[in-house]
């Protein structure tokens, strides 16, 4: 699976990151709990050095519970701060500034201890398109601060927000990195949206997912689209969903795409289940 999408305007977020480190205290990395180690953009560690680092695992509505638990322990034992949100409903976003005053605490007491002034904790929120990251900074905040969208890249330039009086944000485009040479990563990406559809086959993307989906919840998948039996070919079982949903085109044939986009929506929307596709095992030293 052949899928890259590396925009100029990234080059030049990258840039703007790396220029902007020096003015905040903590790094806010936001992660899809969908696929906590995909969706982490290998340059970033690079980037920060060893700048404290807090990890959001955004949209744990959406993944599966026991999974998410598994990643925050993976991830502390890295030695990270560790969040899991859920940005639609808010849940475990007051944790956040509990978490980030905490964090900076030393570098405000050195401020203090040195003759300057105490200032407000300075936070730049990191992520590659569509992990969520505007929405998390909106509930945080508590008003639309930033611009959200449902399609990746929408954030151009960095913005600076502030929650209430103690903790001002940096928010920053989302940055890939230039080439997906794992074909895993590169799937995962897709499947969570993270990557434009206009640069991937949806109906071989959604293909393997139903593939995989079939293995680990045949009953949900045939009673989300009335199936009596799933065909085990991903092609056959895309076309009887097509036809099931009316997606029929001139000659009678069943237009394969839209039943791809549809399989790939809901997905992404939680409809077909809480699923986790990175395994912590594969990815980090054992938990």
């Amino acid at each position: 699976m052949d899928i890259n999408w590396y925009p100029g305007h990234m080059a030049k977020a990258k840039r703007l990151v790396k220029e902007n480190l020096k003015l905040v205290d903590i790094v806010i990395e936001v992660l899809d709990a969908r696929i906590p180690a995909s969706s982490r953009n290998p340059d970033i560690s690079n980037i920060t050095g060893q700048m404290p680092r807090m990890v959001i695992l955004n949209k744990s509505d959406l993944a599966d519970p026991l999974m998410t638990s598994l990643w925050k322990k993976a991830y502390s034992k890295e030695g990270y701060t560790v969040v899991a949100v859920d940005s639609m409903s808010g849940r475990g976003i007051r944790e956040v500034p509990v978490m980030i005053r905490r964090m900076a605490k030393p570098k405000m007491t050195s401020l203090v201890s040195s003759g300057r002034r105490s200032r407000a904790e300075r936070c730049m929120v990191i992520g590659i398109p569509n992990v969520g990251k505007s929405l998390f900074i909106n509930k945080l905040v508590g008003r639309r601060a930033a611009r959200t969208g449902e399609k990746p890249g929408v954030t151009r330039g960095q913005q600076w927000i502030r929650v209430a009086e103690q903790i001002e944000l940096m928010d920053t485009p989302g940055i890939l990195w230039p080439k997906l040479d794992d074909p895993e990563t590169a799937f995962r990406l897709a499947v969570t949206g993270a990557i434009k559809e206009e640069v991937f086959d949806p109906v071989e993307v959604a293909g393997k997912l139903l593939k995989r989906l079939v293995k680990t919840c045949p009953d949900l998948v045939g009673e989300r689209y009335r199936l009596d039996r799933l065909p085990e070919e991903p092609g056959e079982l895309l076309e009887a969903i097509g036809a099931r949903r009316g997606f029929f085109v001139s000659g009678g044939y069943v237009d394969n795409l839209k039943s791809a986009s549809i399989v790939l929506k809901e997905f992404r929307e939680g409809k077909l289940g809480r699923h986790t596709l990175d395994e912590p095992g594969l990815y980090l030293s054992p938990i």
